[in-house]
């Protein structure tokens, strides 16, 4: 009886000083009754541990998020503000482009927001259906016509036959175009951004290419974190392309990953695996 007391006094103990904030361990390995009581409640305590610290950083994140989103917006409304100034003093078609260009940015932010509010709380319902490869890279380059047009840039596809994943088309698509964008914002004029696939029995891998530059080194672990934008950004992206393209992709039994070729130039590789 005086060694059960002193079992139960010993856990209560822990458990006392975790209520009070203490961070405790049970280190006693005695093997008894008590021994699966106490495995139990070690368990349930580290597992509150962990749920607290995803709590602080998803409520850190919030915060983080937050805040990108009210500078992002900052920009395109002080420039609304500014051309409905000045088309008051001295109506011009050129204020009212600059208008349309900032309402354009605030409309594709607000759709790129929906999106990831829909991702985070999970009810983007994605289509299981067979998807032909070459289609959907085709597609999706056909989407972005006018851009690879106004920035003279060229497009290829190389066809390697008949290859299929099991995917969602449009969302994919969307995913793709993104990738494909960025490629082409950093092509100069007369360059190309290629795309190639290929299958394995394990994944179906598709790579898309630009003639650029390359990733700044300080870039390629964050390209795909939400809001990030390089210190060579010149788009006036919002930072969320790349990021609703991962998140896409990850929810399809797939990953993107980004690196320099050896020849020059940023590739991006999607796998999207068999099981």
């Amino acid at each position: 009886m005086r060694g059960k007391k002193r079992r139960i006094e010993e856990l209560t103990r822990y458990l006392e000083e975790i209520n009070m904030g203490k961070q405790g361990i049970l280190v006693d390995t005695t093997d008894d009754e008590f021994s699966h009581l106490r495995d139990e409640i070690y368990k349930t305590v580290t597992a509150l541990y962990q749920t607290r610290d995803e709590a602080v950083k998803a409520k850190e994140n919030y915060a983080d998020n937050l805040a990108n989103i009210a500078h992002q917006l900052k920009t395109p409304i002080t420039a609304l503000l500014l051309s409905v100034q000045m088309m008051r003093e001295n109506p011009s078609s050129d204020n009212l482009a600059q208008i349309e260009r900032s309402a354009g940015r605030l409309q594709a932010m607000e759709e790129a927001l929906l999106l990831l509010s829909r991702l985070d709380s999970g009810t983007l319902c994605l289509k299981q259906e067979k998807v032909d490869v070459f289609t959907l890279l085709t597609l999706a380059f056909d989407n972005l016509q006018e851009l690879f047009r106004a920035g003279e840039v060229q497009a290829e596809v190389l066809e390697a036959g008949e290859v299929s994943i099991t995917a969602d088309l449009d969302w994919t698509m969307e995913a793709v175009m993104n990738l494909v964008k960025n490629c082409m914002e950093h092509t100069p004029r007369g360059g190309c951004v290629h795309c190639s696939y290929e299958e394995n029995p394990l994944y179906v891998q598709i790579r898309i290419w630009d003639e650029g530059a390359g990733f700044a080194e300080a870039d390629v672990f964050h390209l795909f974190d939400r809001f990030y934008r390089g210190e060579g950004e010149k788009s006036g992206g919002i930072g969320i392309g790349l990021s609703l393209a991962k998140e896409i992709i990850e929810m399809q039994r797939g990953n993107v990953s980004a690196f320099n070729l050896p020849s020059g130039g940023g590739c991006f590789e999607i796998r999207f695996y068999r099981h």
